[in-house]
């Protein structure tokens, strides 16, 4: 009875440090993971030494792997790996294949002296090749860049590198005893496992999930149940349970029930993958100067491999400056998968407690810069380019640079070029084509510059918020000025700052300005706008005739409008 009550009490320890310091972790834009980490280093031995009983939190935090292994396989969509473009596939296996061999080769040759054994090296070289999803999600998501091109090569590249930790899962095991004999013994285990758990996935949970669909407490257990059936079937395959437990995820990752098997297990993952971190925590050793020391040695090489191996790729692509520098410097952190390997490594006996002490280390040190360059990366990006313009590496507007234009000079510009433009772009094709001559868009995506381009229209590659940018691209010059975007999507300035600016470089252009806030119209116009668009009230508009035609049983009419708007349209981002 004592026991139970010291084992309780070390579980309340650890949930109410660990919510304390998630909570201060949030108000500083930290990681929540770096707040597990750092309760479980304050309850731990080298801390504060609060929790006694160490093997039943470890026996929890098993259970929490287990359950975010089978949260990760959920969120990796098989669909869209295969659908991804050249551009994601292509970076995606420079970024991960060049990191480990990159990796493997600096520990195994200058570095050889500061790890014990080849192993360590393997583990070191797969772990530095992955980044953080959680961190570069949350981030992305805060800047509203998740559907910028950076933004989904970036988390193509993320997607595919789970993929890889799931291939290097399945020979894990069997690292201590490496051959090719029993590598493939391994990976046809694996591929039994998958076959099974996907045939029943398909032909028989559908039905299960659907009879208990009205009941969702059993929902959730037979969510867990699925997970740890799968993962005592790896278990006896002589895989490791957490592989089955990814597996049993990522069967059931493209069915309509995944959203409600995520939504019900989520809760129950989020407890047991706490403790996880708490104990892995837990078993990081005291930091010496050596293991910090080295710890930021493997920060400088994974930020390192991260530039050699991504930004080549995505300039010889025609990416330009700003795409090649954001996608690495958007991976530039440990991902959390990589705690997870090593937590295997060391259960498997593969690894020592010293080697985890790095890599954590490591993931903390990463956390906190990526996330202070990220948010900071648009003036980094810039100093950037002019490194690479010095380098002697082109940006896409110099293939441009000296080359006049047909037809004069254009007198209509667009600054910025997303979804309202691109609709916008295509209302004039079809009713005044004649204006496209005098049109030119500014623009810094490359996708974007090269559809346009292969169009015949004038397109200026750049950022709009550069004052070199727009007298490059003769604004000076211009009649008529449209900037569509909003605040959210300028970079490194807003619509009142872009409007001043070009006031002052063309006091007789007619200007018009987007506004998301009501509270933006008469600023922008005091600013010298001359007519400031606010789409709320033309969508508002629009869904006001939609519920009067509601009303009125005339929605197939509104319909058949909307469809004869749309049919034919040949958008350049549709």
């Amino acid at each position: 009875m004592l026991v139970h009550q010291e084992f309780v009490i070390d579980i309340s320890i650890c949930i109410i440090l660990a919510w304390i310091l998630a909570v201060s972790a949030q108000l500083l834009r930290q990681p929540l993971v770096l707040a597990y980490l750092v309760a479980g280093v304050a309850v731990g031995p080298i801390g504060f030494g609060w929790v006694q009983d160490r093997d039943a939190i470890a026996t929890l935090s098993d259970l929490g792997l287990m359950l975010l292994l089978f949260m990760i396989g959920l969120e990796i969509d098989l669909k869209k790996i295969l659908g991804s473009g050249r551009i994601i596939l292509g970076t995606a296996a420079a970024q991960i294949l060049g990191s480990f061999v990159l990796l493997w080769l600096i520990f195994l040759g200058p570095l050889r002296g500061m790890i014990d054994t080849p192993l360590t090296a393997l583990y070191l070289s797969v772990c530095l090749a992955s980044s953080s999803t959680v961190i570069v999600v949350k981030i992305l998501y805060d800047k509203r860049e998740l559907n910028t091109l950076p933004g989904r090569i970036t988390l193509g590249v993320l997607v595919l590198q789970d993929l890889f930790a799931i291939l290097f899962l399945a020979i894990q095991p069997n690292l201590n005893r490496p051959g090719t004999g029993a590598i493939l013994f391994s990976l046809a285990k694996v591929l039994l496992l998958v076959a099974v758990a996907f045939s029943l996935s398909r032909y028989v949970l559908p039905s299960l999930f659907k009879a208990v669909a009205r009941l969702p407490e059993l929902v959730q257990v037979g969510a867990v149940a699925w997970c740890f059936m799968v993962a005592a079937a790896a278990h006896v395959l002589g895989l490791s349970r957490e592989m089955g437990a990814l597996v049993a995820g990522v069967a059931v990752s493209t069915y309509p029930y995944a959203l409600d098997v995520t939504a019900k297990v989520t809760s129950l993952r989020d407890f047991f993958v706490t403790l996880f971190f708490v104990a892995l925590g837990m078993g990081i050793p005291a930091p010496t100067s050596g293991l910090l020391g080295f710890a930021l040695l493997c920060s400088v090489l994974l930020v390192s491999s991260r530039f050699l191996t991504v930004l080549p790729l995505l300039h010889g692509l025609r990416q330009g400056h700003r795409v090649s520098l954001l996608v690495p410097l958007n991976l530039g952190q440990l991902s959390e998968f990589a705690l997870v390997i090593m937590a295997l490594g060391l259960k498997s006996g593969h690894l020592k407690e010293s080697t985890i002490g790095v890599v954590a280390y490591t993931f903390v040190f990463l956390a906190i810069l990526s996330s202070y360059a990220m948010n900071r990366s648009d003036g980094l990006v810039r100093q950037g380019g002019r490194w690479l313009s010095r380098m002697g590496l082109r940006d896409l507007d110099s293939d441009s640079a000296g080359t006049p234009e047909p037809g004069g000079h254009p007198s209509v510009f667009l600054l910025g070029f997303s979804w309202t433009a691109s609709s916008l772009l295509e209302e004039i094709q079809r009713h005044h084509p004649a204006l496209l001559e005098q049109l030119a868009v500014v623009d810094f995506n490359p996708l974007v510059y090269e559809r346009l381009k292969q169009r015949g229209l004038r397109v200026s590659y750049g950022d709009i918020s550069h004052r070199d940018t727009l007298i490059h691209a003769g604004i000076e010059k211009a009649k008529i000025i449209v900037c569509s975007l909003p605040n959210t999507l300028l970079k490194g300035t807003d619509n009142q700052h872009l409007l001043q600016q070009l006031r002052e470089l063309n006091p007789q252009a007619r200007i018009l300005m987007h506004a998301e806030l009501l509270t933006e119209v008469p600023r922008l116009y005091e600013a010298g706008a001359d007519f400031v668009h606010a789409p709320r009230l033309v969508e508002a508009l629009d869904l006001f005739e939609a519920i009067q035609a509601a009303q009125q049983n005339l929605l197939a009419e509104k319909r058949a409008a909307q469809e004869q708007l749309l049919k034919n349209r040949d958008e350049i981002m549709s």
